[in-house]
């Protein structure tokens, strides 16, 4: 069993590398392997919704998006890191959200795959980017993993984030549960497989 975990800050020592340590460290102690993937310091575009992805099965973009996808493919679960800037996630991490996700649409099966959000801010505005990464998971039929508070850490430095105990515990409580439902997913799915996906329908409403 398997979680991608990606860390969209640009600094691969700073706050939200210091959070997703805990949550890697904690599910490894449960037996489930971890990968990162740097993704905050890389030149990433956004989508052109140019439909490329729909023919060919990848972006016509090829860079670090292309190269997730097979390892998103394979993982049981993704955590996603992000600092908070200006109440909202790294403009280069949701810019490849947006293209790995939408890119993925009928090669990636995501249903019952988990997901979960980790935020790192100084402050405040952590509450607004942890939903905008969330919805990635809810469109893709991906629950979203919880944990005993927000799934955040605060701190200027990651010497700060080790002095807030209550986000690097509620850290490991995400790393636990998630676990779990992994695990439980994986005994639902030997047993009965994943509920049925309807997809058959795409409503659009036109003004005349």
């Amino acid at each position: 069993m398997k979680v991608l975990v990606i860390n969209g800050s640009p600094h691969r020592h700073g706050c939200t590398d210091r959070a997703l340590q805990e949550v890697e460290r904690t599910l490894a102690d449960l037996g489930i392997e971890t990968e990162r993937i740097e993704a905050g310091n890389k030149d990433i575009r956004g989508c052109i919704g140019c439909n490329f992805c729909r023919e060919h099965g990848r972006c016509v973009f090829n860079d670090i998006v292309n190269e997730c996808a097979p390892k998103f493919a394979e993982a049981d679960g993704v955590v996603i890191g992000s600092p908070v800037y200006y109440a909202g996630a790294n403009g280069q991490l949701l810019a490849m959200l947006d293209r790995l996700f939408y890119s993925t649409s009928t090669t990636v099966a995501k249903t019952m795959k988990v997901g979960a959000a980790v935020l790192s801010s100084r402050r405040a505005g952590s509450t607004s980017a942890f939903d905008e990464i969330n919805k990635y998971f809810t469109i893709s039929a991906m629950p979203i993993v919880s944990s005993t508070y927000w799934n955040e850490v605060h701190g200027f430095t990651a010497e700060d984030v080790e002095k807030d105990l209550e986000g690097l515990q509620t850290m490991r409580n995400l790393a636990r549960n998630m676990a779990f439902m992994i695990k439980a997913f994986a005994m639902a799915k030997a047993d009965g497989g994943f509920p049925q996906q309807e997809r058959a329908s795409f409503t659009s409403f036109h003004t005349e």
